[in-house]
């Protein structure tokens, strides 16, 4: 496997020039709105496979990063010391951990960092590959998130500080839960810009959607999105299911490979997305879609329905209450054989009338690829005491939607396959649904300590002009940068 030659990155709608790493690192969405997917998927051999197969959780993010970055954009040894530093404030010296429970439940804890989600993962790394590259041309971006709870304390955490960056996020006030609205209002670092919104995390997105739509205005200040629609986020993720699959299977030695199944809990579909390429490029893993109420992938998975619901369901596993699951466009994209035509017509179809039955063909293969299930309030609380009773193990809810099909096929006495279970967020962080499980909840010191800390949030009001706000604020930014590049050139 050489990892040296430069990897291209294409848009799933086909009508946007190829970039580079750095150019999909930095872009977002393609500019014809597609999103970025690299242009050939390496093979992984079976003895490739074996070789990573005793490495850390940092060494195959390595391993993936080289592989889909290449050596002209980012050298290896840069590479390893950008992702050593993205990982040095985790809690678990392993970074990511796996607990071994009763009944051969497996949970995968992605939520050692700083912010106690999966997101720590992800973001940590990309902001790292953000600084390298604005470092050595001495540019400035403003990175601008919404955030349903989690995406934002993760985004805030991995650039607070940076000298490159200005981070603005819009939260809906009082739609997350008050832990993860206290880990992003208590950062007072300069480069840090909280908004509070009067709206739910669909409305918030009109006034990002509307500052990018302006591609003059969006290019002249540097803006780009943080959230999983980058593809250095996906990169990362994709470790999960390397990592998830080389701790869970019984042995490397048999041929064909053994299979694991592994359970992903999902909102927007970037932690799927990753496992369908892991999948793609020789990971011999099974996948099962877990959702709440909210179930629009699974609707997808089991009738080909991709279409909106009414309206979002509030569920207690609240990061996954998201009606539209962008990354199953780069799901599609690749079900379709990298066929952007058929791509762009579906996507294009979606965004008009909201609805979409997916094609025979492409439905088939998706149900080929992945299985999936949707779980009730009342299955997240009944898994939570189960898991508690069992094992004196909390699950955060997101968690307990994916060791919900665990149990059901337990029951069924279905348990050939070897299965592990993501669990994207610490227990700690949902402290409501833990007592909703008639659960004592565990609250870490420096949770509790948030509680005493300054905060700093800026409303932004129901008659409020969103966007005028929004726009404002990136313009005061830009001028404040290029009064410090003039001063220090001076």
């Amino acid at each position: 496997m050489v990892a040296s030659r430069i990897m291209w990155y294409v848009s799933t709608r086909g009508m946007a020039p190829r970039v580079d790493f750095e150019g999909a690192l930095f872009s977002g969405y393609a500019s014809d709105g597609g999103l970025f997917m690299p242009e050939e998927l390496p093979q992984l051999d079976r003895e490739t496979l074996c070789q990573w197969s005793t490495l850390s959780y940092p060494g195959l993010v390595k391993e993936l990063c080289a592989l889909f970055i290449g050596s002209e954009l980012i050298p290896k040894d840069d590479l390893n010391d950008l992702i050593d530093r993205a990982f040095s404030r985790f809690r678990h010296r392993e970074v990511v951990h796996l607990s071994r429970l009763r009944n051969g439940l497996n949970v995968l804890e992605l939520w050692h960092g700083v912010t106690y989600a999966f997101k720590d993962l992800s973001l940590s790394c990309t902001a790292q590959f953000l600084q390298y590259f604005l470092e050595k041309k001495e540019k400035h971006v403003t990175v601008v998130v919404g955030t349903s709870g989690d995406t934002g304390s993760a985004a805030i955490e991995s650039v607070q500080g940076a000298k490159n960056v200005d981070i603005i996020v819009l939260l809906p006030k009082g739609h997350c839960t008050k832990i993860q609205e206290l880990q992003m209002t208590t950062v007072l670092k300069e480069n840090v810009h909280v908004f509070g919104v009067e709206g739910n995390s669909d409305e918030l997105d009109e006034p990002i959607k509307a500052v990018f739509a302006d591609t003059v205005f969006a290019k002249k200040h540097n803006l780009m999105s943080l959230n999983s629609i980058n593809w250095s986020r996906i990169l990362v993720q994709m470790a999960h299911h390397f990592f998830a699959y080389f701790q869970c299977a019984p042995s490397l030695d048999t041929h064909p490979l053994p299979l694991v199944e592994v359970v992903v809990p999902t909102g927007a579909a970037g932690n799927l997305a990753a496992g369908y390429i892991a999948q793609k490029i020789g990971l011999p893993i099974r996948l099962v879609v877990a959702v709440n109420r909210n179930d629009i992938v699974h609707r997808t998975v089991q009738q080909g329905d991709f279409s909106l619901s009414e309206a979002v369901k509030s569920t207690l596993a609240s990061a996954m209450d998201i009606q539209v699951p962008y990354n199953m466009e780069r799901v599609f994209w690749l079900l379709s054989g990298s066929d952007s035509q058929v791509t762009r017509a579906l996507m294009e179809q979606f965004e008009r009338t909201q609805s979409l039955n997916l094609p025979k063909e492409l439905h088939s293969k998706l149900s080929e690829a992945m299985t999936s299930e949707s779980v009730s309030d009342e299955a997240i609380t009944q898994t939570m005491g189960r898991c508690w009773d069992e094992n004196q193990y909390l699950l955060c809810p997101h968690s307990a939607v994916a060791v919900n099909y665990h149990y059901q096929q337990m029951d069924r006495q279905q348990t050939s396959t070897p299965r592990c279970c993501l669990a994207p967020a610490s227990a700690a962080k949902f402290p409501e649904a833990v007592l909703a499980a008639g659960l004592t909840p565990e609250t870490p010191v420096e949770i509790v300590a948030l509680e005493h800390k300054e905060t700093h949030c800026t409303p932004m009001r129901r008659g409020d002009s969103w966007t005028l706000m929004l726009r404002d604020t990136i313009e005061d930014l830009s001028r404040r940068w290029k009064g410090r590049v003039l001063n220090a050139s001076q």
